[in-house]
């Protein structure tokens, strides 16, 4: 509704600018916004305003040329206003809001989507947890924010893919390799002590039996380098495997995954060293190699190769980034956790060295989850092995729970995940509030279906629904388009779950104020169209979600 408003006001406009009756100026800066009290409208412009210093005249007067060419265009509008020192408040006609409810059965699940992205290729990175050990609660936050605003990007007409990168090169690999071979001599009777900061979860012991099951002691037989190495890799993909298996428990697939250890194997980190050389964007002092980041305005610039000869972690990132460049990505998007705050500037300082608008990387930070069970609080550690496994927290409230609950907050605000509430079957659960919502609209349109009332009916008259509550409800569907578009625009996935509650609770309000099925045949009709939207509107907003739309409860 807001893009119908929008055009039909620069239509307006411009035959405005081309009479010359009020001054030529950029249509886009001329905001449309929803006012936040109704009384004042549906939407509000400060085109007047904007206009006004460059008419030279007072921008009441600009309002009254505008109201006056708009009230002639149109029949859109119920009512027009000019309020305050020139707001121009607009009231939509009823026809125009109930027209919504056939756009949305029209559309069905295509309800929200739009060509807002242009077909922009982008790439959204998220969770590429080192696989060291199972994903826990921080990385099923990362998780469900980055598979959501995937979703939402692809349905505001962005080329998505999404990717995991696998962190399979450094020292943290070499110690889970370390840790494995210790638990494998030791469950073979060898004396040996564990690393000092091994990972010392319980799942490093399985993997060890499971090593221990399929390869014999043939390890005891090698030395110590070889004995890592093979303990390392067996490890990694052991994790990585059940990485997988949680991610897609959790909804979650990946278009790509990509090895770091690839960027060794092609030779990519050397390749974009030499290109930084070329075009002389690093420089070689006190025996390391530095990236002229400052140049970019990060606050000092950054060492690449060290003075012992080893890549910093800066070397592979930006290898990386490269690749995702030349794979012709226009915006790349890195959902990392907050403690990678101060590593942002020197990236978008890279991105623009390799060529590319600063504009093309963003980095959405996800904030910790406080876990809290029976009002305590749960402790977090991968190497102590004290953590909860995104795993047992699906298995006890559910994937879709899960999912909402990780999205409840805007992602660089810390979160506090109550399990005793995410288990409750009540109102004060949202995701049960919001599933009920819509596992009420099915319940009530099966027991039309069976007194043989079809919002499908000739007769059914959406010109009722023109007031009241009815018409609220109906305005709530309408803004749902815009909510995905402003989602994308912002790369804020969490106003989806903000959105999806805000509906639920106008149906119930609805529904607890109103009959849906009642002796007044037409009144029946109209709400059943009514309600059959919402359940479209719920499940999509659901489906951006990940999240399921059951039609019982």
């Amino acid at each position: 509704m807001k893009e119908k408003i929008q055009e039909i006001l620069k239509e307006a406009l411009q035959a405005l600018m081309h009479e010359g009756a009020i001054p030529a100026h950029d249509i886009g800066s001329l905001g449309l916004s929803v006012p936040a009290n109704r009384e004042f409208g549906d939407f509000a412009s400060n085109a007047a305003m904007v206009l006004a210093s460059r008419a030279k005249r007072k921008p009441r007067d600009i309002a009254a040329v505008i109201k006056e060419r708009l009230e002639t265009l149109t029949d859109v509008f119920e009512r027009i206003d000019i309020a305050g020192p020139g707001f121009i408040n607009l009231v939509v006609s009823p026809g125009m809001w109930v027209s919504v409810l056939g756009e949305v059965l029209q559309a069905g699940s295509a309800f929200g989507t739009s060509s807002f992205g242009a077909g922009l290729k982008v790439q959204v990175e998220f969770v590429s947890a080192n696989p060291t050990g199972p994903l826990h609660v921080g990385h099923g936050r990362g998780a469900a924010v980055g598979d959501t605003l995937a979703r939402i990007l692809k349905a505001a007409g962005y080329d998505v893919q999404s990717e995991y990168y696998i962190n399979d090169v450094g020292n943290q690999m070499n110690m889970l390799g370390l840790s494995v071979l210790s638990r494998y001599r030791e469950l073979l009777g060898a004396e040996t002590s564990f690393p000092e900061n091994g990972y010392k979860g319980s799942y490093i012991g399985d993997i060890a039996g499971a090593l221990k099951d399929a390869r014999g002691s043939e390890l005891m037989d090698m030395d110590e380098a070889e004995a890592v190495a093979a303990c390392r890799h067996y490890a990694a993909n052991a994790i990585l495997e059940g990485i997988r298996e949680d991610l897609e428990l959790f909804n979650v697939r990946f278009h790509n995954w990509f090895s770091e250890s690839a960027l060794y194997e092609d030779d990519k980190v050397e390749e974009m060293l030499a290109y930084l050389k070329s075009i002389d964007l690093s420089y070689e002092e006190n025996d390391a190699l530095w990236f002229r980041t400052t140049r970019f305005g990060d606050e000092k610039d950054r060492v690449l190769r060290k003075q012992d000869g080893s890549l910093t972690y800066f070397a592979p990132d930006i290898a990386y980034h490269k690749d995702k460049l030349d794979r012709g990505f226009g915006k790349v998007i890195d959902i990392w956790g907050a403690d990678h705050h101060g590593y942002v500037p020197r990236m978008r300082a890279a991105i623009e060295g390799l060529g590319a608008p600063k504009e093309a990387f963003h980095a959405l930070l996800i904030q910790l989850v406080s876990l809290v069970r029976n009002g305590q609080p749960v402790q977090m550690s991968t190497r102590s092995g004290e953590f909860v496994t995104l795993r047992e927290i699906i298995d006890e409230v559910g994937k879709d729970v899960c999912r909402y609950f990780f999205m409840m907050r805007k992602s660089d605000a810390q979160l506090v995940f109550d399990l005793d509430l995410a288990k409750k079957k009540s109102d004060e659960n949202p995701v049960y509030y919001i599933q009920y919502a819509h596992a009420r609209i099915c319940s009530i349109l099966r027991n039309a279906r069976e007194q043989g009332l079809s919002p499908d009916a000739p007769d059914c008259d959406l010109s009722r629904l023109g007031s009241g509550d009815d018409l609220e409800m109906i305005k709530s569907l309408a803004s749902y388009p815009d909510v995905v578009v402003s989602c994308a625009a912002d790369l804020e996935p969490h106003r989806i779950a903000y959105y999806v509650l805000e509906l639920a609770t106008a149906f119930h309000r609805f529904y607890n104020r109103n009959r849906v099925i009642s002796d007044d045949r037409g009144l029946t009709l109209a709400r059943l169209t009514l309600i059959s939207a919402v359940k479209q509107v719920l499940a999509n907003a659901l489906d951006l979600m990940g999240i399921s739309a059951p039609e019982s409860m």
